[in-house]
């Protein structure tokens, strides 16, 4: 008997699992369950345009509030799942409610992490993961404020793009020599820099973060450096607890398959939480953005429903800093390629980058370069030997490397 398909985390991947379940023709019970009151949304307006004051609260939302009901989805949000037991076929409801289910999805998705020095845990610490965040921050983002910002990360940059533009004064604190060194490389971090730099953010890199405080952040030099907003961005964790207390199969995540099954057969995991074996690199990956979350619900609901469906997707991200808009496509780990190359304008911003190894491309980035996501990612998947003078020169198209 066909007791429903139940769906923790009433995310993007969760809210695209619905959508993807009733798509392919799935009749039965589907329940959406989340511990926020807000119906599913998009987490990358949150550091974006939101963020920047651009985008309405409406155009967060996955779908319009209606959706739901017509499509014979039950919400259960506000409430949290305390447990599963994938033996019995249940998931058990903060306030004592259990839900039976024939297959269960995990869109658990993942959660800010906290530094851990004195302060770390207070309530004046702001994070940036859920849209009363972004709605405190956009509210204390104004002229003449003092944000200091620890974390040069994705997250970290964009918020201080968003300050600045509203014109507040920020300083950003980075343990590393570089934002996104381990994820872009020296080469290509110091495009970030500069400009960050450019638009008057103090950038401070090596440094050591000993405490937070209401009113600053005092640093290893004993020097401490004040703050009206101090928001945190170091990274963020996948929420596995649920998977763990369950026995599944966790590291780094929750392992799936190619088909994002986890260990036990009627339950799937898709989002951040996912460290799923991704057929092109032969071997698990976990991705914490949002194109993951967007295409992997569709294999996810398939597999569900008994068919043979592969999530193979090259992994894509983007972002938006002041005139800077960017796209990465591709999977270049830190000290796993052996050559960056450079098309186009560097100083300029307007450019691509490739990371190589071997000769192989493993990813590309254009910056302020639009209309190449797609040979890029031939290029990536076709695990090809190129030329990287012709890949370097912007006279020949990519389509023809």
């Amino acid at each position: 008997m066909d007791t429903g398909i139940v769906v923790v985390g009433a995310s993007l991947a969760g809210a695209k699992a619905a959508e993807a379940l009733r798509a392919e023709g799935y009749a039965g019970p589907i329940t959406l369950v989340g511990d926020e009151h807000e119906r599913p949304y998009e987490r990358p307006p949150l550091s974006k345009g939101y963020l920047l004051g651009k985008e309405e609260r409406e155009k967060i939302y996955v779908h319009p509030a209606g959706w739901y009901e017509e499509h014979g989805v039950t919400l259960r949000l506000g409430v949290a799942a305390t447990a599963i037991d994938p033996a019995a076929h249940t998931v058990a409801l903060a306030g004592g409610d259990r839900l039976p289910y024939s297959k269960l999805l995990l869109a658990t998705g993942s959660s800010p992490r906290r530094l851990p020095v004195p302060g770390g845990d207070g309530e004046f610490v702001q994070t940036l993961r859920r849209v009363g965040d972004s709605e405190r921050l956009r509210a204390a983002f104004r002229p003449g404020a003092r944000v200091v910002i620890v974390g040069a990360g994705w997250i970290g940059l964009e918020a201080a793009a968003a300050a600045r533009t509203a014109g507040a004064e920020v300083t950003v604190l980075e343990a590393a020599e570089l934002p996104l060194l381990r994820v872009l490389g020296r080469e290509v971090a110091q495009v970030f820099t500069d400009l960050h730099r450019a638009h008057g953010v103090d950038l401070r890199f090596g440094a050591k973060v000993e405490e937070l405080k209401p009113d600053g952040v005092r640093l290893g030099d004993g020097s401490t450096v004040p703050a009206d907003v101090l928001l945190v961005g170091v990274g963020i964790s996948p929420n596995t607890a649920l998977a763990e207390h369950a026995g599944l199969t966790v590291e780094n995540g929750v392992r799936t398959d190619q088909h994002l099954a986890t260990s036990h057969p009627d339950v799937f995991a898709a989002g951040d939480v996912a460290n799923a074996f991704h057929p092109l690199f032969g071997k698990p990956i976990r991705v914490e953005h949002w194109a993951n979350a967007l295409n992997q619900p569709a294999v996810a609901a398939a597999a569900m429903l008994g068919k043979d469906a592969v999530y193979d997707r090259v992994p894509y991200f983007f972002t938006d800093q002041y005139d800077l808009g960017m796209e990465y496509t591709g999977y270049a780990e830190p000290g796993g390629y052996d050559r960056v190359v450079f098309r186009g304008d560097v100083a300029g911003r307007e450019f691509v980058a490739f990371w190589l190894s071997g000769g192989k491309v493993l990813a590309g980035m254009n910056v302020n370069v639009w209309d190449v996501t797609d040979p890029i990612r031939e290029l990536v998947r076709s695990g090809r030997g190129v030329d990287p003078e012709r890949l370097a020169d912007p006279a020949v198209p990519l389509n023809e490397i």
